[in-house]
């Protein structure tokens, strides 16, 4: 029995689709450091035991186990989810990729750390970031008097000079700086006088009580306008060709530890005299330094990118203010002073972390009044507001970080996932309360006192020419890139031209000036990259995991896209590789409320492609129209309803798509040429799909009909109920 066979599509996809709404309470090593789109470990742990175990996943799930004789790859590791959960269970695992910032975020979740040295270092690190640059974060409370207390978020708004008179122009899209859900009232900023001024309704917020003037929620900026309030005159923005925008500190939000007991809700202010004159202090500071771990390289062209040379950002560093650049300098000098080498790249690693938060194209929630970090969607989107986090961060009586983005918030979250490393969990409902499960024997690292030291071998290096033994491998379990969604490199060089100054020639592949690779299968204008390059590649790719696959060991991998014609590439590169897919399994994968896609009717649900290049094949999978597709989808979607999901058309059409680019593969599995140029293969492959007929039509029935929560025959009974007799062999 294997995966095929055992594997629990309800019991995967009710913890997957928990562990995304939370995924650090399910896996906290993810936030050893931040990497993008990364798989629910709970799906790579369902894979790794139902090709691996002898028990039903509903026994092992929350037991140890132990597989130490079985090697394990990943082509395309990015983040490393699937050679972690490998790894945990005691395999050898070989990690590849060619971006050099997910070698080094793999090795840091994987590589052994004392946790008591890096605790006493971060802790020696902190107190002298509070010596050199606290004063900076700071500010005093007007409501009852207090000084020196901490800010928590510092709010700058975009400004431009107007063209007819000269005048500073605020580019306010709102004048609300915090929402009432938080909050017991509305803030508003008053344009005239800079005053915030509390207010129940928004819409009709009334006078200032400082200055009675109109109060009002409503902004002048937008589309790329905005009217000078002094003369009329229209501006247009942004205006590349005066460099990088310029800012105002128009409000802040801070934290009184005092007054906790006595004080309802937040505490908001306008900067004063005092605050202004720390943030040109600041500034001062930071232009007389002669910096030497800011980089100073330019920004290059890129479909993300392009964004930032929209507003005239040309070089990283003016992505910061000069109070994060000092900070910033500052706590990488205190790094590099650092004496050993583990501890001292983990705390590199934190500070490459911290950068999402720490610069000033951050954003501030109004509604759940934090910081959204730089790469909260996938990409680099400019606002017209942006937030300052403290960079120290806070913490309250009992340790517990306040708001977010500081280096208390960092070292919290990355001695949580080393922690994690020792001693894994899982976690279960049980009745109505949600209960951890310690997973005693498991452990993630390449040694640990008292055991065996295991294989892990992680690699910057294009996998396809990856130096693999034949039959060496005992599964391939990978998330490969989904064609045209993140531009992993162009984004990680925005932690990458830091951490390299940082790091240098300690890491490899950090002798190249950027992450980004030729070779890289996302979809990409900029680079001309297409759907022929990215099938192309990822069939080189499946080709080199295939020769070092042993006999009739899998490949899984998961994928999802709101395009047949991706499916295509998918279908060409097994196909290009030898291999034949044994099951298209659904499960959750996304999270439905992340910014990048909720709205977007998007698919949440992955297919999970299994792939062996001989094997089995259940005979009800093996459909020739839409009648026998459609049985199958509702099979899919009663097992995800059970599990708790309500599929949308979105995840409708991508398990469609998932079982018709398996029928593809099983049609043409004999008479494949290989030889065929890059698009008579993609044509090839999309007549044999065509074949079935228009999936359109079974999408928008099946999405708008209501679907059985129950199996409604004996064909659809777990698959390890089936006869065997049931399976034709390939």
């Amino acid at each position: 029995m294997s995966i095929e066979d055992r594997f629990d599509i309800p019991l995967v996809a009710e913890l997957a689709l928990r562990e995304k709404q939370i995924q650090q309470n399910y896996r906290p090593i993810i936030a050893v450091h931040k990497w993008f789109a990364r798989r629910p470990g709970t799906l790579f742990r369902g894979l790794t035991l139902a090709e691996f175990g002898d028990k039903p996943l509903s026994e092992s799930f929350f037991t140890t186990n132990h597989f130490p004789d079985r090697v394990v790859a990943d082509p395309f590791m990015g983040g490393g989810t699937p050679l972690l959960e490998a790894n945990r269970v005691g395999c050898g695992v070989q990690g590849f990729d060619i971006n050099p910032m997910a070698a080094w975020i793999v090795r840091e979740e994987i590589e052994h750390l004392d946790l008591t040295d890096y605790r006493k270092a971060a802790a020696r690190l902190m107190d002298r970031l509070r010596k050199e640059v606290g004063a900076y974060y700071t500010t005093d409370c007007p409501t009852y008097g207090d000084r020196d207390v901490p800010v928590k978020y510092f709010l700058w708004v975009k400004t431009i000079a107007c063209q007819a008179c000269g005048e500073t122009v605020d580019l306010f899209p709102g004048h609300l700086v915090a929402a009432n859900s938080r909050h017991p009232r509305h803030v508003l900023v008053c344009v005239t006088c800079g005053e915030l001024q509390e207010v129940e309704d928004p819409a009709r917020p009334g006078p200032c009580r400082t200055c009675g003037e109109r109060l009002s929620d409503k902004g002048p900026a937008g589309r790329g306008a905005c009217a000078c309030r002094r003369c009329g005159h229209t501006n247009r923005y942004p205006r590349p060709e005066e460099g990088p925008p310029q800012h105002r500190l128009f409000a802040i939000e801070y934290h009184n530890p005092h007054r906790r007991a006595e004080h309802s809700g937040r505490f908001f202010k306008k900067p004063d005299v005092r605050d202004l004159e720390k943030a040109t202090e600041a500034e001062r500071r930071w232009t007389s330094l002669r910096p030497k771990f800011v980089p100073d390289q330019e920004i290059l062209p890129g479909d993300e990118t392009d964004r930032l040379h929209r507003w005239g950002y040309r070089h990283y560093r003016e992505m910061f203010s000069p109070r994060q650049l000092l900070g910033l300098e500052t706590s990488a000098r205190l790094i590099a002073a650092v004496k050993g080498e583990r501890v001292r790249h983990a705390l590199a690693t934190n500070l490459s972390d911290l950068l999402r938060y720490q610069n000033m194209l951050c954003r501030y929630d109004t509604v759940a009044l934090k910081s959204l970090d730089i790469f909260s969607v996938h990409g680099f989107p400019v606002g017209l507001v942006q937030c300052e986090s403290n960079l120290l961060g806070i913490t309250n009586g009992n340790g517990s970080s306040v708001g977010s983005g500081g280096w208390t918030n960092i070292v919290e979250k990355y001695a949580k996932a080393k922690a994690y490393c020792d001693a894994p969990f899982e976690r279960r409902r049980n009745g109505s309360r949600m209960v951890t499960v310690p997973v005693p024997g498991e452990w993630i690292g390449e040694r640990r006192t008292g055991h065996p030291a295991r294989t892990v071998a992680i690699r910057c290096q294009d996998s396809a020419v990856a130096d693999l033994s034949a039959s060496s491998l005992d599964a391939v379990f990978t998330d490969p890139p989904y064609f045209g969604n993140v531009q992993y490199g162009e984004l990680m060089d925005f932690c990458y031209v830091w951490l390299r100054r940082l790091v240098g020639s300690e890491a490899e592949g950090f002798d190249r000036p950027s992450t980004r690779s030729p070779d890289e299968l996302t979809g990409n204008a900029t680079q001309s990259r297409g759907i022929e390059h990215f099938a192309e590649g990822l069939g080189r790719v499946y080709r080199a995991m295939g020769r070092a696959l042993k006999p009739g060991a899998p490949l899984a991998f998961t994928f999802h896209h709101n395009r047949i014609e991706a499916y295509y590439a998918v279908g060409m590169a097994i196909l290009d590789a030898g291999l034949v897919c044994s099951a298209a399994l659904p499960c959750p994968a996304e999270m439905g409320g992340s910014i990048h896609i909720h709205g977007t009717g998007s698919s949440i649900v992955d297919t999970v492609f299994v792939c062996r290049a001989h094997g089995r094949v259940q005979r009800h999978l093996l459909f020739t129209d839409l009648d026998g597709l459609d049985a199958l989808v509702r099979l899919d979607l009663a097992q995800l309803r059970e599990a708790g999901l309500k599929p949308t058309a979105g995840d409708v059409r991508c398990i469609v798509f998932g079982h018709l680019t398996r029928m593809g593969v099983w049609n043409l599995r004999s008479k494949w040429d290989a030889t065929v140029a890059p698009g008579g293969r993609l044509a090839r492959f999309g007549a044999e799909v065509a074949k079935f007929g228009d999936p359109g039509t079974l999408i928008r029935s099946l999405a708008d009909k209501p679907l059985s929560t129950t199996y409604e025959s004996g064909l659809f009974a777990p698959a390890a109920l089936r006869e065997a007799h049931d399976a034709v062999p390939f």
